[in-house]
């Protein structure tokens, strides 16, 4: 197969990649605070906005500017430091906004769009594929972020708080961080976290979390295994690390265990979980439905763990 075959190819990718950024760029803003910049994304068409929390962190005055040439104060509406979202509401701005997608569905190796508006007047597109799902990334105060989507799609700091988005143009995550020791290796917070954790901030102005003390990671379960029980998910999630003495160490879970419901519906990733510790589930006792390996089978078993504060 020669070059001349790849050209359909190249050139469906490149029309996709084309489409995606032109249809995102006129709704990604160039996020001004006193301390730095970066960018942001309307998802609303009456202004409403979202960026990280570390580009308006302690910021008094914000301003967004958008590719038309158009500027505008932006008010902070809340921060979540715990998933580097943040939510800004636009005195004024272009009639366009980016339809929120679902990170639920997304597979490793599907297209990945980045565009970020570093500079106010142009934005930036970079382009690449979807790594790794339900990752955990270290955020500023020892703080995990947890069901972070990982990229190979190349990022400056200029384009944290833009969208990650698929080929429909649809956004699939929140870009909010690269790691320069480990090239290729950039990060977005999955949108569906970001929908809850922004819904939060628009009504309550912050988010309330209950805390288990684990680490996790989503994983494929057994097809054997859903056949057999009829499970409506396809996937788990695994507990990496039990914090000795948490909530989830008192009540018996292990690492190895396989979340997979909780108040009798299904776990099927992280930000499943991370709802029911937030808004009205804060402190709330928890019935956890898992999968424990014993001797080579997986053994059903319900724990109820009560969240910390």
């Amino acid at each position: 197969m020669g070059a001349r075959d790849d050209l359909p190819l190249l050139d469906a990718y490149s029309e996709t990649v084309t489409r995606v950024a032109q249809t995102a760029s006129r709704a990604v803003a160039h996020i001004k605070a006193r301390q730095g910049s970066g960018s942001g994304f309307l998802f609303t068409p009456d202004g409403f906005a979202l960026t990280n929390a570390h580009v308006v962190e302690g910021a008094g005055e914000l301003r967004a500017a958008f590719v038309d040439g158009s500027e505008s104060a932006a008010r902070l509406l809340g921060v979540d430091a715990s998933t580097d979202i943040a939510v800004l509401r636009l005195e004024a701005h272009p009639p366009a906004f980016l339809e929120l997608g679902s990170s639920a569905q997304l597979q490793p190796g599907q297209l990945a769009v980045a565009v970020g508006n570093p500079l106010g007047f142009d934005f930036t597109v970079t382009a690449g594929i979807v790594s790794a799902l339900g990752r955990s990334l270290p955020a500023r105060g020892g703080r995990l972020i947890e069901d972070v989507i990982q990229t190979d799609v190349a990022l400056n700091p200029g384009n944290s708080g833009g969208p990650l988005l698929d080929s429909a143009a649809q956004v699939i995550g929140v870009n909010t961080a690269v790691i320069p020791s480990a090239q290729g290796l950039s990060f977005a917070v999955s949108i569906d976290t970001a929908r809850w954790v922004a819904g939060e901030l628009m009504r309550h102005g912050s988010v309330r979390r209950g805390r288990l003390g684990l680490q996790c990671a989503a994983m494929a379960l057994p097809r054997r295994w859903i056949r057999e029980n009829e499970w409506p998910a396809a996937t788990g999630i695994r507990l990496v690390d039990v914090v000795a003495g948490g909530p989830a160490a008192q009540a018996g879970l292990r690492e190895g265990d396989i979340l997979i419901g909780c108040d009798g519906a299904p776990l099927a990733q992280l930000s499943d979980l991370l709802k029911r510790l937030a808004g009205e589930g804060y402190g709330r006792p928890l019935v956890l439905k898992l999968l424990r390996p014993v001797a080579g089978v997986l053994t059903t078993m319900y724990l109820t763990v009560r969240p910390a504060g």
